[in-house]
């Protein structure tokens, strides 16, 4: 019988499978955890035809129901892709432990403070139909030694089913520890996602990735039940073009920073300075037509940060805007975008660090492609999704060591 014949059937179920098997995850030692993880990414090369194999369903279903180009390239799995994601999993359990005890101070009558970091217990998880993210949410969770609830999008359904299946469960069994604690909710529906972040008591914290208003419902739902939620809703990086820009280093810069399109840190909004405008526009043109993206030109009869990741029809595009300097392009990052990230491009480590300053946003760039703004890329793990929350907390690529809880203990001398 398959680990998914005897799984729970609904997200009350999954959560409270979870909920009864985190323990098994709460204490186990290092070296299990990481043996956990090592055995995902084994499994990812000895299970790879039948995730093939269950991708090229999910793959084909999406074909037949018209499906854009750039979400069917983030529904994909491939040889190259399953590797990258093993890479993913080695380089995360070779990564440190999160320190679960840290002195801070002596108190009075011979005391001493500790700061103690606890796993949550469950956390969900609500997120597009990529199936790398199943990979990706499970073994944080399982670094941070949380158990899990994931919910898919229906596209990616099956492929997220047969990695559970044959990749996670599996890795988890082989270290003695309980299979339960990484559950894939069965169903696609929408109400699925309602019920995944109303249960306090058993999933207190939501990962909630996906495309804007839906992401956002489902926040707000979150708050009316008691629920937190780290989310990940809007996306679309700015780039800018100073007037001290090496034009071939701008345009190298914004060719990387488009490589895909269906991803929240790609080339949205390119903002040129008005003294090289008319000079730099043609280079531009020119390049981003041989990748088959169009350019959105003044005057707009769209908002200047519409994210064009999140429009099927149209997500070939950047759209283009001239500014007068450096500050007047951080104004436009931070009051027409989401403040996902900005890149400079200049020769002028003044103009830059001015623009660093000015700009808000949760990645700043200067000479570097927005792609960057990614777990693997800048932390070497991968991450759960990218925080753009203007409070404090987990920032940006969040990873295993945001998603634990922090203790003071006051102990004896």
């Amino acid at each position: 019988m398959s680990v998914l014949d005897v799984s729970p059937s609904t997200v009350a179920e999954c959560a409270a499978a979870a909920h009864a098997a985190a323990p098994s995850l709460a204490a186990a030692p290092d070296a299990a955890i990481d043996g956990v993880l090592a055995a995902m990414a084994a499994n990812l090369g000895t299970a790879r035809e039948a995730v093939l194999e269950a991708n090229a369903a999910d793959v084909e279903a999406a074909e037949r129901a018209g499906t854009s180009a750039g979400l069917l390239d983030r529904l994909r799995l491939t040889d190259e892709r399953l590797t990258s994601m093993a890479a993913a999993l080695e380089l995360l359990a070779a990564a440190p432990h999160p320190v679960r005890s840290t002195p801070v101070r002596a108190l009075p009558d011979g005391l001493r403070l500790v700061e103690r970091r606890r796993p949550v217990g469950v956390i969900g998880a609500n997120y597009e139909a990529r199936p790398n993210v199943t990979v990706d949410v499970a073994s944080q969770l399982i670094k941070s030694r949380n158990a899990g609830v994931l919910r898919t999008g229906s596209a990616a359904l099956g492929s997220a089913t047969e990695l559970v299946r044959s990749v996670v469960a599996p890795a988890l069994s082989s270290a003695d520890l309980d299979p339960a604690a990484i559950q894939l909710v069965p169903s696609a529906d929408r109400a699925a996602a309602s019920e995944l972040v109303a249960l306090p008591d058993l999933v207190p914290l939501v990962i909630l990735r996906g495309s804007g208003d839906s992401t956002r419902a489902l926040a707000l739902e979150a708050a009316e039940h008691g629920v937190r939620t780290l989310a990940h809703a809007d996306g679309g990086a700015v780039l800018y073009v100073d007037a001290e820009a090496d034009l071939p280093v701008a345009v190298d810069v914004i060719r990387r920073s488009v490589d895909r399109l269906g991803v929240c840190n790609r080339l949205n909004l390119l903002l040129i300075h008005s003294a090289v405008y008319e000079s730099a526009l043609p280079l531009v043109e020119s390049a981003l037509s041989e990748l088959d993206i169009r350019l959105s030109l003044p005057p707009h009869d769209h908002a200047v940060g519409y994210e064009w990741a999140l429009d099927a029809e149209h997500e070939a595009t950047v759209t283009v805007l001239p500014v007068e300097s450096a500050q007047a392009a951080a104004r436009v990052s931070n009051e027409e975008t989401s403040g996902l990230a900005a890149c400079i491009v200049t020769r002028s480590a003044a103009t830059a660090e001015s623009f660093m300053a000015a700009y808000g946003g949760t990645g700043v760039f200067w000479n570097a492609p927005t792609r960057l703004l990614d777990g693997v890329k800048m932390l070497g793990v991968p991450e759960t999704g990218i925080n753009i929350d203007k409070v404090p907390g987990p920032r940006g690529p969040v990873t295993y060591p945001d998603l634990c809880l922090r203790q003071w203990a006051v102990l004896p001398g």
